[in-house]
């Protein structure tokens, strides 16, 4: 107990030294460039001290227990003994099914739980009226993540280059790009965006990290990075997806009703 006391502590102050210089800026501009008093100053100085509270126990979260379980599950479904994988079939890629169920249901759980991404799909629910709903860009998201690390921890089994995913997703961004609504392109880059936040980052960082080091033949600093990368690309293209199959089924619609009205 103690140490983690003493560990909180010091998690608190590196905190509060990386959030003091945000909170100047803002003081000095709302007094001494706009010369206006802070508004309700008691509920900012509390929202201050809740927000370096939270932040510092959000960081010990992730230190003593998000990184740690993401590690140790990557670990054991990788272990042959576990999986119940011979001698001569450690390295096969098919002998890892379960890492890819895993990384597949991992991603679309944490997608779903991510507070930014449920940030932007209220958002983009009363921007669009209701047109664009706030459960279907949350799934639609959390699917783009969920194949995605499935992928990225199949690059990861078996060596291949990170960047010709890379290279090959954002070809088909691009092309997706130049026939989907143009209303949605901005929100389709945006969900690459916020699914790499608060919930998703560390698990996902845990987990290559944990099975590129469990793996034979990996490395923890060429194949553990880049699923994050992965989990920031599909979702466009889900989403870009999305967005065209809506834009079909409304114009099927329309021409649907058309027909009916001759």
């Amino acid at each position: 107990m103690g140490d983690f006391l003493m560990d909180f502590v010091l998690v608190l102050f590196y905190t509060l030294r990386d959030v003091l210089p945000i909170l100047i800026l803002i003081i000095f501009f709302q007094l001494v460039v706009l010369k206006q008093p802070i508004p309700h100053l008691k509920k900012v100085i509390l929202g201050s001290v809740y927000v370096v509270f939270g932040l510092a126990l959000f960081l010990m979260g992730l230190e003593k227990a998000l990184f740690p379980v993401g590690k140790i599950m990557a670990i054991q479904l990788s272990d042959p003994l576990f999986i119940g994988v011979s001698e001569n079939e450690v390295g096969n890629w098919r002998s890892y099914y379960w890492i890819y169920i895993f990384a597949a249901l991992i991603g679309f759980s944490t997608t779903i739980a991510e507070p930014a991404l449920i940030a932007v799909a209220l958002k983009a629910g009363e921007v669009s009226v209701g047109t664009i709903s706030v459960w279907g860009l949350r799934i639609t998201v959390a699917i783009g993540v969920a194949f995605a690390l499935a992928l990225g921890t199949f690059r990861i089994i078996t060596g291949t280059p990170l960047f010709i995913y890379i290279m090959v997703g954002y070809i088909i961004v691009i092309i997706q790009t130049i026939f989907a609504p143009k209303k949605l392109i901005a929100l389709a880059y945006d969900s690459g965006g916020v699914t790499t936040s608060t919930v998703t980052v560390p698990i996902v960082a845990a987990l290559g990290l944990g099975l590129s080091s469990a793996v034979p033949g990996r490395s923890a600093a060429i194949d553990g990075f880049g699923l994050i990368a992965f989990a920031s690309l599909f979702p466009i293209i889900t989403v870009l997806g999305y967005a065209q199959f809506m834009d079909l089924k409304t114009r099927f619609l329309k021409i649907k009703r058309e027909r009916d009205a001759i």
